[in-house]
């Protein structure tokens, strides 16, 4: 009885599928990128690559948070509670959700700034009250704020310079950003792409 002998592709039908295979993958990882640019390019500067981190320092509260709040697509529950925390209203201290979409763009700006920068938050969510306060204080706070919905931050980086961080932020076109030399921060948001 004859063995039946096994199947083999030619040399050249096999390096075509390769080559179609290398092309496709190259394809979906360009289109991936041109539309998560933030967080790929956070994952690609990690030292994990599915890890983002992010380090925080309140200027109010002087409190301090290095943690590590997502792990490829997924968002640790216990670290967005501790972000939550130390982005709260200081004034009134009322804790309220922060947009996992304004972390990941806190994190694009980290990974640009390099490993050891430390975001100081000058203001994260602020209460509608606060908001109001603040309001009648300064015609640079908007009415509808949206420090009052979580997708918004004032930060700087000790050791790097206002107008840098700021030119960081307006490369990654993930949405607002403005800037007050004077006061020494910029304004991040993850409403549309615009600057003040």
């Amino acid at each position: 009885m004859q063995q039946p002998q096994p199947t083999t592709q030619p040399a050249h039908e096999h390096h075509q599928l390769l080559s179609r295979r290398h092309f496709l993958r190259l394809g979906a990882a360009f289109t991936a990128g041109l539309l998560l640019p933030g967080q790929l390019y956070a994952a690609r500067t990690s030292d994990d690559p599915q890890e983002r981190r992010l380090v925080f320092f309140n200027t109010h509260t002087h409190e301090k948070l290095d943690v590590c709040y997502a792990r490829g697509r997924s968002y640790r529950p216990e670290a967005l509670s501790a972000v939550n925390h130390i982005l709260r209203d200081h004034r009134t201290n009322e804790v309220n959700p922060i947009d996992p979409r304004l972390l990941d763009l806190l994190c694009a700006i980290r990974s640009k700034a390099g490993p050891d920068a430390c975001l100081h938050i000058i203001s994260g969510y602020r209460s509608p009250r606060t908001n109001q306060r603040l309001r009648h204080r300064s015609r640079g706070v908007a009415r509808k704020s949206l420090h009052m919905l979580g997708h918004a931050a004032d930060i700087r980086i000790p050791g790097l310079a206002t107008s840098r961080l700021r030119r960081m932020a307006l490369d990654l076109r993930q949405g607002g950003v403005g800037y007050y030399p004077q006061s020494n921060f910029i304004h991040v948001d993850i409403g549309p792409v615009r600057s003040w």
